[in-house]
């Protein structure tokens, strides 16, 4: 199933905030959507201090970013508080738009086959098309590769 083309699945979630953003919300502007596994554990501080470290970049390029696991509206808050993250939190605890976006799944995990969110990045348009995937991403360079392609479908 490959989303790039297509508009992003409808949702509404709550953010860090309890507010509800709906996928009309990512219209107007590019959006970064990104699926992690899990508020403050090493893999996902990384990348999300990645994006805040990169943040001059992303606004630069009119970027809006959000990150989306099935972490609680509380631990949004805590891991924001924490990392000093500048950008929105959603919270999918029945990982209903996380299986939409085909970010959650079967994985292997030390060895071990279990379902579970995948690590994955969304860049959408202006429009709510989905323009470009990043599935079972890796960590480091990541924010980089993501900053590069939107610059690039920005600047044909």
């Amino acid at each position: 199933m490959t989303l790039v083309g297509k508009p992003v699945p409808t949702f509404s979630l709550l953010d860090d905030h309890g507010d509800a953003v709906t996928s009309k919300d990512l219209e107007g502007s590019w959006t970064v959507l990104y699926a992690y596994p899990k508020d403050n554990t090493p893999g996902c501080t990384t990348e999300a201090c990645d994006f805040r470290d990169n943040w001059a970049r992303v606004k630069a390029a009119g970027a809006k970013v959000y990150g989306l696991s099935k972490d609680s509206v509380k631990s949004h808050q805590g891991f924001i508080a924490k990392q000093e993250l500048p950008f929105r939190l959603l919270s999918d605890p029945e990982a209903v738009v996380l299986k939409a976006l085909g970010a959650f799944g079967a994985k292997v995990m030390y060895g071990k086959e279990v379902e579970g969110i995948i690590r994955s990045t969304f860049l959408v348009d202006p429009k709510g098309i989905v323009r470009h995937v990043w599935p079972k991403v890796s960590v480091k360079g990541h924010v980089q590769e993501v900053l590069a392609i939107l610059e690039e479908l920005q600047n044909p």
